[in-house]
């Protein structure tokens, strides 16, 4: 069967293990159905997520045009210290602003290669700690807008990493931590008048994702260098599809391709 469409994050289900849907425009693929089966991927266009033309992707599933005028990628997306709506001040489109950033925000410890901070909003629990490939998260503060959360992660970051290692997060190279007492150790590092917001008495969030093999030496599929991938599906974690010779593709980094693909 062939399925064609452009390419966004695929949508989860918060089960044992985590459900994932490759979304289309009339369509969808149920992606845990298609464990150890054989999958044909075909880069066919592009499609940037915003204006809908058929433009090269820039960066977030965006064209060049769209990446620097649109509010959907102002730079409080990726850095939300930089958020301004509390204070009424537009970047780009303020309506649009005030929409996402004054809403409850969490900042949170997730585990997957290693325990980083981040910051997500409250309606994308535990979406977030899902897309990161987590396999255990929990929140630290709950605060009111976009820019509360960003201050504290920013004054967290000198003492708690907030990257993933992407590889070793699929060699599945991890080790359980106490997420608990980590909470507890940065509670001191959290600014002054976040400190209200802190979250004392919730307990860790596990997920458990579909992985019948990890790979030993991941290696990252190019689609607009290779055009045309086949491989067995043998896992999905994080927004990544894990094949059995090693190779991963991360959807959420390759939004805005247009592919044709072949089950």
């Amino acid at each position: 069967m062939v399925y064609t469409g452009v390419l966004t994050k695929m949508q989860t289900e918060f089960l044992e293990p985590i459900q994932y849907y490759l979304v289309f425009e009339s369509d969808f693929i149920h992606m845990n159905q298609l464990l150890n089966k054989s999958i044909d991927i075909k880069l066919v266009g592009h499609q940037c997520l915003s204006c809908g033309f058929d433009r090269p992707i820039y960066r977030q599933g965006f064209c060049k045009t769209c990446f620097f005028d649109k509010p959907l990628a102002g730079d409080w997306i990726m850095r939300p210290e930089l958020s301004t709506a509390h204070l009424g001040k537009e970047d780009r489109d303020l309506e649009y602003e005030k929409k996402v950033q004054l809403q409850p925000h969490i900042v949170y410890l997730a585990n997957s290669s290693n325990v980083k901070v981040g910051v997500t909003r409250k309606s994308q629990v535990p979406i977030r700690w899902i897309d990161q490939g987590a396999h255990e998260a929990i929140e630290i503060v709950e605060v009111p807008n976009r820019y509360l959360a960003g201050i504290t992660e920013v004054a967290l970051k000198d003492h708690v990493a907030d990257k993933t290692n992407w590889r070793n997060m699929l060699k599945n190279d991890i080790k359980d931590e106490d997420l608990l007492e980590w909470r507890q150790n940065l509670k001191q590092y959290i600014p002054d008048e976040v400190q209200d917001y802190f979250i004392e008495n919730n307990s860790e969030t596990h997920l458990q994702f579909p992985v019948d093999k990890y790979p030993e030496k991941p290696k990252s599929l190019n689609l607009k260098k290779q055009i045309e991938y086949s491989g067995k599906l043998v896992g999905i974690k994080g927004q990544y599809l894990i094949f059995d010779d090693q190779t991963v593709f991360n959807i959420r980094a390759n939004e805005g391709l247009v592919v044709e693909i072949n089950i």
